[in-house]
């Protein structure tokens, strides 16, 4: 399997490759600054520059099993992981954004990041407890975590809007796994896409315009890698929704937030499968 890490850029509507591999990565992140990509593999975070070049090892100190739950706060300093290493199931820490120790945030695991408040105050993820998926948030700095939703249908990938008025993701409440958004109190649950496609990990753009999400055929529940899918755009109302292009990838393409700086381009994962010997 080739991983293909490529950037959408909106305007034009192409895609350019920008580093290609025969191992496993996924879920790229934008660095504040612009420069640079976080993606992982094998556990491990990479940075990749965009300027060329090889992708470079962050030291994650302990956490080698971070999954494809990571990001870059919004001041650059701080990058969040989800790892299991420690406890055997997802936690989530923080860490310099050049590398170190990790710092425990959650308690209660298993615990998957998803977004940063845009004042990097606050987390937002989706923690399962007693086989219950739902959203949280909790301080950067650890403490008590709040619940948003309570178990109506599986709860999962939150991200913040741009100007921390709303948390948008994904629930199967309608029984076909759609777009939500909750204000940040827990409060004000609306459906934001009513589609025949399971949507998945909704990312807000920073300027505030679109709405980016991963749309599965209709009769796939859950979010497999390797399967044929489709990226879409629309309104962060949900209006005005188009399919971008469809790809080969699933799990990985589009996992965590992904647009450059400026909202003007996206980065995401195309996997292809390659021949063996």
């Amino acid at each position: 399997m080739r991983s293909s890490v490529e950037i959408y850029t909106i305007a034009s509507g192409k895609s350019r490759i920008v580093w290609q591999t025969e191992q496993l990565v996924e879920a790229p992140n934008w660095s504040p600054d612009g420069q640079s990509l976080v993606i992982n593999g094998d556990g491990l975070l990479y940075r990749l520059p965009l300027a060329g070049g090889e992708p470079v090892l962050i030291d994650t100190g302990f956490a080698r099993t971070c999954n494809n739950d990571h990001g870059i706060s919004p001041d650059g300093k701080t990058i969040v992981i989800s790892d299991k290493t420690e406890f055997g199931a997802s936690t989530i820490y923080t860490l310099p954004a050049a590398g170190g120790v990790p710092k425990q945030v959650t308690q209660n695991r298993p615990s998957y990041w998803h977004g940063w408040s845009p004042d990097g105050k606050t987390l937002a993820y989706c923690g399962i407890r007693d086989q219950v998926f739902d959203i949280y948030t909790i301080p950067v700095e650890g403490g008590d975590e709040t619940r948003l939703t309570f178990g109506e249908g599986r709860n999962d990938g939150p991200d913040y809007s741009p100007d921390g008025e709303w948390i948008y993701f994904n629930s199967s409440r309608p029984g076909r796994m759609q777009i939500w958004r909750i204000r940040p109190d827990g409060s004000d649950v609306t459906r934001v896409t009513d589609s025949e496609y399971g949507d998945w990990f909704p990312h807000p753009s920073p300027d505030g315009k679109h709405l980016l999400v991963i749309s599965y055929d209709g009769d796939v529940f859950d979010h497999p890698r390797d399967l044929d899918v489709r990226l879409r755009l629309m309104d962060p109302d949900g209006g005005n929704a188009r399919t971008l292009f469809e790809l080969f990838g699933g799990q990985g393409t589009i996992n965590v937030p992904n647009w450059s700086p400026d909202g003007r381009e996206f980065a995401f994962v195309r996997y292809e499968p390659t021949v063996g010997n």
